[in-house]
């Protein structure tokens, strides 16, 4: 659960000073962290399509799961009424 809290100025500036302060000293990371702002921003894109193809994964691996099973049971059933 995320509580959105509202900076004072204070604080905001003191956080703007952090952020420069970060883009001298390490603009690869900097380039990260708003990377991850964005995403952020966005509302959680990137977990939802990766949720998604999780979900295609898995329905995939059960169908074929299910396929082999079947597969087995008739083989079995064939093996048995030929002998």
């Amino acid at each position: 659960m995320v509580i959105a809290m509202s900076l004072s100025g204070r604080e905001r500036r003191i956080l703007a000073e952090i952020e420069q302060a970060l883009e001298r000293e390490d603009p690869e990371l900097a380039q990260r962290v708003a990377a991850i702002n964005k995403i952020e921003g966005e509302g959680n894109t990137f977990p939802q399509a990766y949720g998604e193809r999780l979900r295609v994964w898995a329905l995939a691996h059960v169908w074929m799961i299910f396929s082999i099973g079947g597969l087995l049971i008739v083989l079995l059933l064939l093996a048995v009424l030929t002998t």
